[in-house]
């Protein structure tokens, strides 16, 4: 009768939390970073110069399953988001919480804003926040049960999180510190935690071996990152950054103390050290404040757990807390996923028109103009004659716009896109001896470098769209001045710019 009423709660918890992402995926349309990914699907490999493979076999799965339905494309990571609550609700169940703490876990992760933003998207990070929480799963698991099946099963998650995003090598160095803390280290003499690391190895070997015969891109894109977005970020900006969402802080400031102080947790201290060392490591390393919300749903279930305990003959107050923290989310999501129609959003924001463009928030911008970039350059495209639609190239300046072509220009039976832009650019200029190039978003010096035709078609606006994408132009260029495969081979060293 017990375990069904926990049943009863995490479905309940499960389903709000799907129902919400699903309202928040049908709307706008493709993040600029989402067809990235989706692009990186037709081009399966080990490896990829921004990111592991991970995301584009799943990419290739929703192709399979949806084709490239923006819902279907968002149901992957809404799987995930909803896999990260079942399974911080089993953590808390785990640490010796009853269906309180189980509630308040489950009401934590469903009132965290940061991961409605997270599960809606097509990206890597959402994968990311499933591997960690599903490895803590494991490692409590083990340490309830002294089963070696769960340091296999924590190998195997591991392997596949480092074919996700390297992140979780913060992570694994974390819970290494943290195993120390654990019986004073009498796991480092147990021999599957070693065959556990093993098969993470073997699981990671394919990537490595991509990364050494393409020169290691991860770590010209990690220079980029650095350069352009790390490095300017303010050190303060990450720690001030968790402060924004107050009430599920406080939660889980009391499963860290909890973790390590506590009496009736006191075997999990590893755990709270891990997430000390992971919390620091990714401080240290000028991470984006982002990267750390992956942590967070072990220390809503521990923090369930210690209030749970702390308010054991007052129950009704966990239910208060509980409603409070839901309540103090519930207004701005969505800020965090679109659940709104874009009119009704600009209303909600009390956004104003300024000469023909609204400002959107750099996500939801993202989300607009790429369907009409397409439609143009399809235009432009049938504008041509047979002869010339057999050879002409269409380029596109950065990965966005490269994508969207790839991708939403599937309806329209357009050629392959090429661009110098991260992936786009290890993909190859497709042909260098074509009549026509129709480049789209390159500034006119760039055009006027390589052809000695170019013709401005139109310059290309949109209300919503983010500011780089606003005021591109669209070029027909002919001619070629210069060898197209020198002028490609010369940019590697600029592709992440």
């Amino acid at each position: 009768m017990r375990m069904r009423k926990y049943i009863i709660i995490i479905f309940t918890l499960s389903f709000v939390k799907l129902i919400i992402q699903l309202l928040g995926n049908r709307n706008y349309g493709f993040h600029r970073d989402e067809l990235l990914h989706l692009s990186a699907s037709e081009h399966l490999a080990w490896g990829f110069m921004e990111f592991p493979p991970f995301i584009a076999a799943i990419g290739k799965l929703t192709f399979w399953v949806f084709d490239y339905s923006l819902l279907g494309v968002r149901l992957f990571p809404t799987l995930a988001g909803v896999a990260i609550l079942i399974l911080c609700c089993l953590i808390a169940k785990e640490l010796g919480g009853k269906s309180k703490a189980v509630f308040l876990a489950g009401i934590c992760v469903l009132a965290f804003l940061p991961f409605y933003r997270n599960h809606t998207l097509f990206q890597p990070v959402a994968f990311d926040q499933l591997f960690w929480t599903l490895g803590f799963y494991f490692i409590i698991k083990f340490i309830n049960s002294k089963n070696d099946k769960f340091l296999v099963l924590l190998g195997i998650t591991i392997g596949f999180a480092l074919m996700n995003k390297y992140t979780i090598l913060v992570w694994a160095f974390g819970l290494f510190i943290g195993l120390f803390f654990y019986q004073k280290g009498k796991l480092f003499k147990n021999k599957w935690l070693y065959l556990s690391a093993l098969i993470s190895l073997l699981i990671f070997t394919p990537n490595i071996v991509w990364q050494v015969q393409n020169d290691f891109p991860i770590i010209r894109h990690l220079q980029a990152l650095n350069e352009t977005q790390l490095d300017e970020a303010n050190p303060f900006e990450f720690g001030l950054e968790q402060l924004n969402f107050p009430l599920t802080l406080i939660i889980s400031l009391f499963g860290l103390v909890a973790l390590l102080s506590d009496k009736y947790l006191k075997k999990y201290r590893a755990i709270g050290v891990a997430s000390i060392v992971i919390f620091s490591t990714m401080w240290l390393l000028n991470a984006k404040a982002y990267y750390v919300f992956a942590i967070y749903p072990i220390l809503f279930a521990s923090g369930s757990v210690k209030i749970e305990g702390l308010l054991s003959k007052k129950p009704i107050w966990i239910y208060l807390i509980a409603f409070s923290v839901m309540a103090g989310s519930v207004n701005y999501i969505p800020e965090a996923t679109p659940i709104l129609p874009i009119e009704k959003y600009v209303k909600y924001k009390n956004l104003e028109e300024k000469d023909g463009r609204v400002a959107l928030t750099g996500d939801y911008a993202d989300m607009f103009g790429w369907e009409e970039q397409v439609r143009l350059v399809d235009s432009v495209y049938q504008s041509l004659d047979p002869a010339e639609k057999k050879n002409c190239v269409l380029w596109a300046e950065n990965y966005g716009e490269a994508g969207a072509l790839k991708i939403l220009g599937r309806q329209y039976d357009l050629p392959n896109p090429i661009s110098r832009h991260g992936s786009f650019w290890n993909w190859g200029y497709d042909t260098k001896d074509a009549d026509v190039w129709i480049s789209l978003g390159n500034e006119r010096p760039s055009v006027e470098h390589v052809f000695e035709e170019v013709e401005l078609v139109k310059i290309i606006s949109h209300k919503y769209a983010i500011g780089e994408e606003n005021g591109i132009p669209l070029y027909i260029c002919r001619k070629p001045k210069i060898d197209i495969e020198k002028w490609w081979k010369d940019y590697e060293d600029h592709v992440f710019d």
